[in-house]
């Protein structure tokens, strides 16, 4: 039987990366790259396998590409997608931290309260106040928000990392993806789709435009998003779950409603709305009639007792018609020849009826 390092993190494979933008060579050699936002995914990885793939699936054309800062040369396609259908893994695929870089690498990772490497409280707030965020990215940590999905068209299993360090951008994307979390707690793998929204918003009376890659579950409803988690087949052909049956309403306890009831019409009333919700049967109707029947002669159906009765059958305080004094209306006698007032099958009709699914 094998065994793990329990200390050591099980991280799938990275195959890739999702970039929502690029750069473009600068026109003075001496200055660095010119920074682009793209209205479509950019897909970066060293396998050139993949990345064919990828520009065969949503298009663009496959280049060389080496990243900034590094000497080994990868693929990239500027895709002409702007969506994506991807997968979820298990567990929280969502890491944000405040990071600052050089070339020498990183030098601060911070949770917005203590940055992790050194242990100190929150340096570019202690230095720089609340509104350190709007410091030129040289000078403090840049808000850093990856996220690992899959995507099931493309080889090999592993995941595809998307990077964003806008600040604005950061907030956004963890809301979206913990409403995602909320339907699987992260038990299981779950559909999504994935954009870019390029959203503005004003600072110090200037405009701010930032890309925001929504994630939403991928699935033929919002009933399905929220059931639970899904099987893995179901996370790879969401269509499968078209059918997929709700999760029903507990069924009322009819038996318990009719026990409480004081009158045989209460039991009737019990029986007619149990059968319009398509919860009749032959059998509890046979036990309502019943349970309706020791009404009439007295008995308590909640506990099966039978209330003290005068010589002429009458419980104490119940005559019919009767009133403070003691004076009992007359009543009205039907003939043996008259024929019933009621029908039994009016009052107490068949469990199944057309259309309502009721098996008898």
């Amino acid at each position: 039987m094998g065994s793990r390092i329990k200390t050591m993190k099980r991280q799938a494979a990275e195959l890739g990366r999702i970039r929502t933008g690029y750069s473009r060579p600068n026109p003075d050699p001496d200055k660095r790259p010119i920074p682009v936002k793209s209205k479509t995914f950019v897909l970066s990885s060293h396998s050139g396998e993949y990345i064919e793939r990828a520009a065969t699936l949503y298009g663009g054309r496959v280049e060389q590409w080496t990243p900034q800062n590094q000497s080994v040369a990868q693929y990239r396609v500027i895709t002409e997608a702007k969506e994506l259908r991807a997968i979820l893994p298990a567990g929280d695929p969502l890491s944000q931290s405040y990071e600052f870089w050089t070339g020498g690498g990183r030098e601060r990772r911070c949770d917005g309260e203590v940055e992790k490497i050194s242990g100190q409280a929150c340096i570019c707030l202690a230095r720089y106040g609340e509104d350190w965020h709007e410091r030129p990215a040289k000078l403090v940590c840049r808000p850093t928000s990856r996220i690992n999905v899959m995507l099931p068209d493309l080889p090999d299993l592993g995941v595809w990392r998307l990077e964003s360090h806008s600040y604005y951008a950061a907030d956004a994307m963890a809301g979206g993806l913990d409403t995602v979390l909320q339907a699987t707690g992260g038990a299981g793998l779950m559909p999504v789709r994935m954009w870019i929204e390029h959203r503005e918003i004003m600072r110090n009376g200037k405009p701010k435009h930032f890309p925001v890659v929504m994630v939403v579950p991928s699935l033929p409803t919002l009933r399905h998003a929220l059931s639970g988690p899904i099987s893995t087949a179901a996370a790879l052909d969401p269509s499968t779950l078209v059918d997929r049956p709700a999760i029903e309403a507990p069924r009322p306890d009819y038996l318990d409603e009719a026990r409480k009831c004081r009158t045989a019409d209460d039991v009737i009333a019990v029986w007619q709305r149990a059968r319009a919700a398509g919860h009749g049967s032959d059998e509890l109707r046979d036990d309502l009639k019943a349970i309706a029947a020791d009404i009439e002669r007295g008995v308590d159906p909640s506990t099966g007792e039978i209330g003290d009765q005068d010589d002429d059958g009458a419980t104490d305080g119940d005559e019919v018609g009767a009133d403070d004094d003691g004076i009992v209306d007359a009543e009205v006698v039907r003939e043996d020849d008259e024929p019933p007032t009621a029908n039994p099958s009016a009052v107490w009709p068949a469990a199944a009826t057309p259309g309502s699914g009721v098996r008898k």
